[in-house]
């Protein structure tokens, strides 16, 4: 049996390719496990989220809830706050005038007195005698 140059061209051939799928088969093998466990993690995942993101649609919609609560209690703050202010500006329009004119006349008076008496307030709250030539 002999065996010529291309026979032994063509097995050296085969004998390079099947290195090089040797070769190549290790790294595949490694990449399918990696995509394996990426996989597993990716479902692990899922499963921890699924419920987490269940619970903060729960929050969410319990504070909406609060929130229209508070919307309630902020609406009814300003409408009493308006009502303060109605009745605050009722009461100086009542008694705001009429308080000032007896303020005025008590003044007025007082004054008077003081002058029929000899003493007089100047305004900075120093007393002094009323002169002759001042009545």
């Amino acid at each position: 049996m002999t065996f010529s140059l291309g026979d032994v061209a063509g097995l050296l051939a085969a004998i390079a390719f099947l290195l090089l799928v040797g070769f190549l088969a290790y790294p595949l093998v490694k990449l399918g496990r990696v995509l394996e466990e990426a996989r597993a993690g990716l479902r692990e995942v899922t499963e921890h989220s699924v419920p987490i993101l269940d619970e903060t649609a729960s929050a969410v919609a319990n504070a909406n809830t609060q929130l229209v609560k508070v919307d309630t209690v902020t609406t009814s703050a300003a409408s009493v706050s308006e009502n303060v202010s109605a009745l605050t500006g009722l009461y100086a329009a009542t008694l705001g005038g009429p308080l000032v004119k007896v303020a005025a006349f008590s003044y007025g008076v007082r004054q008077a007195f003081a002058r029929a008496t000899g003493r007089f307030d100047d305004g900075a709250g120093r007393h002094t005698a009323v002169r002759d030539e001042d009545r």
